[in-house]
């Protein structure tokens, strides 16, 4: 035999946080070693089968797929303790051929499905002989299914075990696993199972439990152990392994082992027996459920029928008109490309077996919307696709966008159709269930997903098992840049200030050094968002299921592996704003009923005005602070400008959006290299922002097909030199032949457009969601109540979000009716003031700690039985158990019963003894019970004569303990403003509002600007400097922010007693915006408390004026104003100059005014 050694039981970062060891790392280790094969032998699981497999065969070894399982002592429905027995123990299985391997996926399905227990999925012998065929055992390690008996001393049942599981897989297939890692009980395993090899004719196996990948890797394992664990290092209980566990080279294991002759050979007849040949091909389409027609035609003529079906719906009259005007063209020819790219579409997509997908795709669509589940216009490239959009697939008319197929499908360069649906993010489980109830439960399955320790929480995992402090571990953890696929390796090399703290350390270069082993390793299993796979058969064939957290199927297979594994997977996404939407126009329809937002016209100038101005808090996807300036800057006069800013809006490509503002105001000219480039690029003044344009100058200046051309793209995107090459002289070549462009000039725009390529967005999903922009944004311009309505609506747990909106309802002068029982609806609603006007009346399921539940229950009973007429009506009418004491008190406290006309700290007061009356009641009543009381009419009694619930008189709150009630239960106040008092001083001093922030000046870093308002809280922090500052939570008539105060206005503040929770203070802020969150951040000064001014007298007009925005010229108007409105009402001017110095005057009688509208409209148009 030869020299060589095959590892037959491997753990891997799979075997989650036990294991250090990375699949290709272990396959290029055994390569190295010249092993022919090696296992991957995870705990109870197979989810690093396909990534091992490919890893092996790119390593040039042989993958064997195996499994070290969880043996149940009884049947697996037995879930209790057996006693003297452990809970489960180790066996080792390999897979044979694909039998056993579909055998081996089979019984790790039932172990996770049907056998788990404290955490364990188990099988049991029985399942073991019914999956037996195709798979080899080995009998296990230290903790296995033989090694059990040897602990419990009982070398007799040891024999029976040994006896049974070789008589399950047959003798050829059994062998008895020698493990050594220097325990002392292995010793006398080891030699008991020779003897029982020699006594039964059982052949040996030498394996070694491999945890970690090399011998010096035995720390950083022990910490990984803590980790998983929560223990310490320092921990003299804590679990560890020996430092044996390594992946030993054949030399090491054939050296331990020499004492049992045939143990190592015997893993390399174990590597010949395992062939498994698994089939991946992502563009395969057979494991694909097949789409049977209603009505029993073939699939492929069926598919062609519904699409044609739908192109004469989706193009009537008017969609022909437009895209004839825009083309230039007659009806005919135009009815002419969409036939023929339909016809393109067809064959192609029926060419590449894909039918069944887009059937399958539109089926369940059409069922959501059957349903009233909002689905949104479309998502990713699939918008590309006119088959998609005549299926009712997408939303989005790829020929008036210009949108590619090819960029979607393309039949040069296969890969599967993948097409992601929006829909409402709370009703998207519907959707699932039907699709599981139509193609069966489990064929039907969610996807895993791994949480792994990233560069931060490394940091973090490994400084806590150490003992460092959490402060200590927290700085270097900040050290580290928060962004996706930051690497500590890099963040090392870049950043000098982290390499000091880490090399004057040796307790920081230890954790330094294991973060580095164990950054990446699997942490977690979790449930991919969205991901769905949909299987021609039961998924267990395919593949090996888990369960979710919450009992949800889901693959041990990756979104990658699924892909490889050739099944059909779907993203169904939640996307809330879908529901926003629909919110609004189910409000709309109430007095519009035909409204559609679909048929809105894409060009309303409201719409177009609303988005210039920046107004766009809630409009999907140009909230941030930067993309409101933008939006400001751009001009946009047409739903492409939202499509090209949604594209643009991105590092990179963000660089050219000044520059295409000056183009499309032509204020600066666009060179184009040839004149193809302006037709391909002049609708975006010059600058190739999509994916598109490069495949459109592709084909229209060098002849690629759009398929060749998406080939190109590609390769630009990725920027692999040969391939650069390759498509650079395909290029240069095609340009000579298609336009007799020469190679210098060919070179210069392969360059550029290579360029562009780098950040190049895809056109179909910007159309997509620039639709659901423009959408938003006309529900908000034109029907403001309701959209705001759908907004707050789709917040009801975020009292944080709805008081961001409720500050936007006060901007736009949207009165907000406060919570009542007997008038809200669950969510927020319009509704109707006496003057006619249409106002926001607080969802009760919005009030912080009621419960939506409750709430839907106490609506159902006023409209069913009336409105409530008292506390004790509402709480006589409920059951006692839905809607309890705590509910009822914060009903009270949110003014939910202000209409009982009794004050809220008196039925507060009252809550606890009104409740357990009812709670008494209720049970009688259940008991068949009536008592005198039950015959009584306490309706519309008062609070005194009340049975059972008088209670000594108790003093109101005041008015700063209810707001304070109200923002803390509803996010906002309805019955005032704890600024109120100050309302004259700051309106007069023209403090900047919170709330209208966006339309000062960022870019200005000098700039300080006055703000009022009151402290909701403070953060005090210390710099890494050691130097104090404060975080202040500030808010005022119109909203909140922070503001970030720096040591030097900080501490004079503090120690002066202003920066306490409701204080009111005045300060100076330099505005701008942060360039990580786009949000913007205020920088304060000049710290100071706000006081109420001595009150004007009798009533006094007040007039704010500041010196450096008011001229004389304005101050004669201002006299003339008040001269042209003669009266009895004296005048104070309130002069404030740039330095911030004040003074007040009093206009003397010859200037006494009659207050009127019609003087405060003419003095407001003179800002004052």
């Amino acid at each position: 035999m030869s020299d060589s050694f095959v590892h037959l039981h491997v753990h891997s970062s799979y075997s989650t946080l036990d294991s250090t060891i990375r699949t290709k790392e272990l396959c290029a280790r055994a390569a190295e070693l010249d092993m022919p094969a090696v296992a991957l032998t995870d705990h109870g699981n197979l989810f690093g089968s396909i990534e091992f497999y490919q890893n092996a065969h790119k390593a040039g070894i042989k993958p064997i797929l195996g499994c070290e399982i969880f043996l149940a002592p009884a049947n697996i429905q037995d879930k209790k303790e057996v006693p003297g027995r452990k809970n489960s123990t180790h066996l080792t299985l390999l897979a044979k051929n694909e039998t056993g391997y579909k055998n081996l996926v089979k019984l790790v399905s039932v172990g996770h499905l049907d056998g788990e227990w404290l955490g364990e999925p188990r099988v049991d012998r029985e399942l073991l002989g019914e999956y037996s065929e195709g798979l080899i055992c080995l009998s296990g390690c230290t903790n296995g299914a033989v090694a059990e008996w040897f602990h419990l001393n009982d070398l007799d049942a040891a024999r029976a075990e040994v006896e049974q599981l070789a008589n399950l897989f047959g003798k050829d297939d059994f062998y008895l696993e020698l493990n050594d890692q220097r325990l002392e009980i292995q010793q006398t395993i080891n030699n008991t199972l020779k003897e029982f090899s020699q006594e039964l004719g059982l052949k040996l196996v030498a394996t070694n439990d491999v945890h970690f990948l090399n011998k010096d890797d035995h720390e950083a394992h022990d910490v990984l152990i803590c980790i998983g664990e929560g223990r310490l290092l320092l921990d003299e209980n804590r679990k560890s392994y020996p430092a044996d566990h390594y992946f030993k080279t054949p030399e090491e294991m054939r050296s331990l082992f020499a004492d049992f002759p045939g143990a190592c050979d015997n893993t390399l007849e174990i590597a010949e027996k395992c062939n498994v040949e698994l089939v991946l091909d992502p563009t395969s389409s057979e494991k694909y459920p097949q789409f049977d027609s209603p009505d029993g035609t073939p699939r492929e003529e069926y598919f062609h029928k519904i699409c044609f079906d739908g192109l004469e719906k989706r193009y009537g009259k008017r969609e022909l008109d437009y895209l004839c005007e825009m083309h230039e063209c007659n009806e005919a020819d135009i009815r002419k490309t969409l036939d023929d790219r339909l016809d393109y579409e067809i064959k192609t997509i029926n060419d590449l077996g894909f039918a069944s997908y887009f059937l399958i795709t539109a089926d369940f669509i059409q069922w959501g919307r059957d349903n009233d589940i909002p689905v949104g216009p479309g998502r990713g490239s699939a918008a590309g696709s006119l088959v998609a959009y005549t299926m009712g697939i997408t939303d989005i008319c790829p020929i008036r966008f210009g949108l590619l197929f090819e960029r979607f499908l393309n039949p040069e360069r296969v890969s599967p159709p993948d097409v992601d649906i929006d829909f409402c993010q709370s009703r998207r489980p519907e959707v699932i269930d039907y699709v599981r109830q139509k193609y069966g439960e489990r064929s039907v399955s969610h996807i895993v997903t791994y949480g792994t320790l990233g560069a931060k929480s490394v940091i973090r995992d490994v400084a806590r098992v150490m003992g460092i402090s959490y402060g200590d571990a927290d700085m270097l953890a900040k050290m580290i840049e928060a962004k996706p696929g930051v690497k500590l390796k890099s963040e090392y090399d870049e950043k000098a200030e982290l390499r000091e703290v880490i090399e004057n350390s040796s307790t920081w270069q230890d954790l330094w050094n294991y973060a580095l082993k164990l950054e990446g390793l699997n942490r977690n299993t979790g449930v991919h968002a969205a991901g769905v796979v949909i299987g021609d058969r039961p998924l267990d064939e395919h593949c090996a299921l888990t369960r979710g957290n919450e009992g949800e199927v889901v693959t041990q297979c990756d979104m990658g592996a699924i892909t490889e594994l050739g099944l059909l997977k779907m993203d169904f996404l939640g996307l809330k704003n879908m529901t926003v939407i629909q919110d609004a126009e189910n409000h709309i329809r109430k007095h519009t009923p035909d409204f559609d937002i679909n048929t809105v016209p894409l060009d309303d100038e409201p719409t177009l005005a609303l988005l210039n101005r920046g107004e766009t808090m809630g409009v999907f996807q140009l909230e941030s602070g930067g993309m409101v300036e933008t939006c400001k800057k751009y001009g946009i006069s047409k739903i492409e400008d939202i499509i090209d800013l949604l594209a643009l809006y991105r590092p990179g490509a963000m660089d050219f959006i000044d520059q295409m503002i000056e183009v499309k105001k032509g204020i600066k000219p666009v060179k184009y290299e040839h004149p193809l480039l302006e037709e391909i690029c002049g609708d975006t003044y010059g600058v190739m922002i999509y994916q598109e344009q490069v495949q459109n100058a592709a084909k229209m200046l060098a002849g690629y097909t759009l398929g060749g051309a998406d080939i190109l793209r590609r390769a630009m995107g990725k920027k692999k030199p040969e391939e650069m090459a390759k498509q650079r002289e395909i290029f240069v070549e095609g340009a000579k032949a298609t336009n007799n462009i020469a190679a210098p000039l060919a070179n210069q725009i392969f360059d550029k457009i290579a360029g562009f390529a780098g950040y190049g967005f895809n056109k179909s999903h910007s159309a997509c969601y620039g639709h659901i922009s423009y959408w938003t944004a006309y529900l908000k311009a034109n029907h403001p109540v309701e959209f705001l309505c759908g907004l707050l609506s789709n917040e009801l747990t975020n009292t944080d979000k709805i008081g961001i909106f409720i500050s936007e309802c006060n901007r736009m002068e949207i009165e907000m009716l406060p919570p009542d029982i007997n008038r809200s609806q669950l969510k927020f609603a319009p509704e109707k003031t006496p003057s006619g006007k249409l106002a926001i009346r607080y969802g009760l399921a919005a009030i912080k700690n009621v419960g939506e539940g409750a709430m839907a229950t106490a609506i159902a009973d006023r409209d069913a039985n009336g409105p409530y007429e008292s506390l004790e009506d509402f709480s006589n009418r409920l059951d006692s158990k839905s809607v309890n004491k705590r509910i009822l008190e914060n009903l009270v406290k949110a003014g939910a019963l202000d209409w009982a006309s009794e004050p809220r700290a008196s039925m507060y007061g009252r809550v606890e003894q009104v409740v357990a009356s009812a709670s008494s009641a209720q049970r009688d009543r259940a008991q068949g019970q009536v008592s005198l009381f039950d015959t009584m009419d306490f309706a519309g009694a008062s609070p005194a004569q009340d049975n059972g619930t008088m209670v000594a008189e108790i003093e109101e709150w005041t008015k700063d303990e209810k707001l304070a009630n109200e923002k803390e239960l509803l996010g906002c106040y309805t019955s005032g403003h704890p600024l109120d008092k100050y309302r004259g001083v700051i309106d007069s001093d023209r403090f900047e509002k919170i709330g209208l922030m966006d339309d000062l000046d960022t870019k200005n870093k000098r700039a300080r600007y006055p703000f009022a308002g009151m402290i909701r809280h403070v953060e005090h922090k210390t710099t890494r400097a050691g130097k104090y500052f404060g975080v202040l939570h500030i808010e005022d008539f119109t909203g909140s922010c922070e503001v970030v105060c720096w040591q030097e206005s900080y501490v004079p503040a503090r120690d002066a007693g202003l920066l306490m929770s409701g204080s009111v203070i005045r300060f100076k802020a330099n505005v701008q915006v942060d360039d990580r969150t786009e949000t913007l951040r205020l920088t304060g000064s000049e710290i100071k408390e706000l006081k109420v001014r001595k009150a004007a007298k009798d009533g006094a007009v007040q007039i704010g004026l500041w010196l450096s925005r008011h001229s004389e010229q304005d101050l004669e108007k201002i006299r003339k104003i008040l001269v042209e409105h003669p009266g009895e009402t004296s005048v104070e001017i309130h002069f404030q100059s740039g330095s911030g110095k004040r003074a007040t005057i009093e206009a003397g009688e010859t200037l006494r005014v009659k207050k009127s509208p019609a003087l405060t409209k003419a003095l407001a148009e003179w800002g004052v």
